[in-house]
């Protein structure tokens, strides 16, 4: 199998080189910062409020503004919301958000710097059909494509305009799903149609995404895109935006787009971004700017020599191999604890933390601590000190093993090269933090540093055991801790919530339907439960999630069991009852406890 590059060296940060693609007066890629963007969530025939929305946002520090263009009348308002934003001295770039309209899109790119598509339906349909295509079939379908798309591309091309070719995983169409699967080669594939088309058309000014609720799949697949178009030769060097599709809100939003977001960037991929929260959109812009600012602290951004061969697959997740020891539990002093192998990835504490809230154990619910640090005989090293690794290596004594703080190397690297160079049999506990001195921070940056060089990490297959040091306050490290965990995949605790960001094309108020669903249901652990304001992902992105609740028509709800609507037309006051009755009927639900140790984790971080 020939090899797939996905980044200069995943030991040494250096940021892809890409070109140019202007989107009004912003220029992403090339030499330009990373970009920030960020979507408006009124209703596109609502001028006032369209230009209102996309005026606060670009004071908050955004540098481009989508609008939701889900029908050709929309698509034709876009020239007075324009035209009214110039008018306020407002110069934002203006993207137009279009799904399964062709007509739309050519409506819009008359008016706005920059259109965006999705491949997997913007001339495909989604019936979730179980079809075989001969390679004749599939040529046909390509050309019946093209034609659908090149007027499209013309008009952008004559316009001077940008476009995003942006797949999302929860949204391709039967001919790539039949062909590929659901999967990160099938989201690149898709993209990939569309982009020679374009070339073809000498058409070059787009950008690329591979958006995904799932972490593990979205860092699959950009990477899995960047060693294509690195392999598809040196012109095909487009630029990247990158974001977590349906991240959710609060806190275990923000934990999620540091995993998907934090970890690329630190991987040197991405040129502009998008953290989608089912909050205000305002709120996005801090995060996604702290997200960038912190790229030196968690990018493998000192100049390095450092050279090894990954232990893992960077395209396809698979935990890495280990054997299963015991440890010190909390508890009595006979109690011991498994970690690695299959054994559940185990959080640690240190004794000093673990001394301030061992009088409370049996109140702290979910987020107990199960290890004491200096009882668990970590072996702590340097991972470049090939004498020591050789001489555990040839030890028959299986041995929980980390990097020593004040190694002078980034985390993610450090662990990376600890995995490459250490036998495959011991298992690793990871650190957010390596004990360099504490900067004053705040909990959002600690939050962010610990998800992407934790989360990155576990998204690699790398850990059976985490320790969150950069967080003093013991309780909160704790939940950090668990959250990450839950975020990345790794270890489900509790009820997993996919929800999508507003928009225009929202068929009711996401931030309070939310609310109302994690109130009816925050007990039922291990229960995903995605809530989706229209149609146009839903299906698709809820195919990993228990049941689903969606937006079918103004004020009616849909509900879904996987990827299959089973309930229709339910009035919106009676919907979130009738998920839980089908909760029941599934066999899923239980009563809640009369009281619960459980900590709210969906808190704004302060």
């Amino acid at each position: 199998m020939r090899e797939l590059l996905y980044c200069a060296s995943p030991f040494a940060y250096q940021r892809r080189l890409t070109r140019e693609v202007k989107v009004g007066n912003v220029g992403i890629g090339g030499t330009n910062p990373i970009r920030v963007q960020s979507m408006i969530t009124s209703d596109t025939m609502d001028t006032e409020l369209s230009i209102q929305q996309t005026i606060e946002l670009a004071k908050v520090g955004c540098e481009i503004v989508r609008i939701t263009a889900p029908t050709v009348k929309d698509s034709r308002n876009l020239e007075n919301i324009v035209n009214g934003l110039r008018a306020r001295g407002c110069d934002v770039p203006i993207v137009a958000d279009i799904h399964f309209k062709p007509e739309a899109a050519m409506a819009a790119a008359k008016w706005v710097d920059k259109v965006r598509i999705n491949p997997g339906n913007y001339a495909d349909s989604k019936k979730f059909v179980i079809r075989e295509y001969t390679d004749e079939q599939y040529a046909a379908e390509l050309g019946r494509i093209r034609e659908r798309f090149a007027p499209l591309v013309t008009l952008c091309k004559e316009r001077g305009i940008a476009m995003r070719i942006g797949t999302n995983h929860g949204s391709l169409s039967d001919r790539i799903l039949n062909r590929y699967g659901d999967t990160p080669l099938g989201m690149v594939e898709s993209a990939l149609e569309f982009a020679r088309i374009a070339r073809d058309l000498d058409y070059h000014a787009f950008v690329f995404s591979m958006k995904a609720s799932n972490p593990k799949i979205m860092i699959a697949a950009y990477r899995l895109l960047v060693a294509r178009l690195n392999e598809e030769g040196p012109d095909w060097n487009y630029p990247i935006h990158l974001g977590v599709t349906e991240a959710g809100e609060g806190e275990d939003a923000r934990i999620k787009s540091a995993i998907g977001i934090g970890s690329l960037l630190a991987d040197g991929i991405g040129d502009t971004i998008r953290v989608s929260l089912t909050e205000d959109s305002p709120q996005e812009i801090p995060v996604a700017r702290a997200l960038i600012n912190q790229i030196d602290t968690t990018s493998n951004s000192q100049l390095s020599t450092l050279n090894s061969q990954l232990s893992f697959d960077p395209f396809s997740y698979q935990r890495r191999s280990t054997e299963a020891i015991a440890a010190p539990g909390i508890g009595d002093s006979d109690q011991e604890i498994k970690l690695g192998g299959d054994e559940l990835i185990r959080v640690v504490v240190r004794r000093a933390n673990f001394e301030k809230i061992a009088h409370k154990i049996d109140k702290m619910g979910d987020y107990k601590p199960e290890i004491v640090y200096e009882k668990a005989k970590i072996k702590e090293l340097d991972p470049r000190d090939e004498t020591v690794i050789a001489k555990l290596n040839q030890s028959s004594t299986t041995q929980l093993v980390t990097i020593k703080d004040g190694v002078d190397l980034p985390v993610i690297a450090a662990f990376r090269l600890l995995a490459a160079r250490l036998h495959p049999r011991h298992p690793i506990l990871l650190k957010d933090e390596l004990g360099r001195k504490k900067d004053e921070k705040d909990f959002l940056e600690t939050l962010l540093i610990a998800s992407t060089n934790i989360g990155s990490l576990l998204c690699d297959g790398i850990g059976d055991a985490i320790l969150v040091q950069g967080e003093e306050t013991p309780g909160q490290a704790l939940r950090l801790s668990y959250n990450i965990l839950q975020a990345a995949g790794s270890r489900i605790f509790k009820t997993d919530y996919v929800a999508c960001p507003s928009c225009g094309r929202t068929l009711f108020n996401l931030q309070a339907t939310t609310a109302k669903i994690k109130a009816a249901t925050l007990h039922l652990k291990g229960v995903k439960i995605a809530i989706m304001g229209c149609i146009v992902n839903g299906p698709g992105e809820m195919a990993d999630a228990d049941f689903g609740y969606v937006g079918g028509a103004p004020g009616k709800v849909n509900l879904y069991v996987g990827k299959t609507a089973v309930k229709f037309n339910i009035p919106e006051a009676e919907a979130v009852n009738r998920l839980q009755d089908l909760i029941r009927e599934h066999g899923k639900w239980v009563e809640p406890a009369s009281q619960t140790a459980l900590e709210p984790a969906s808190a704004s971080p302060r």
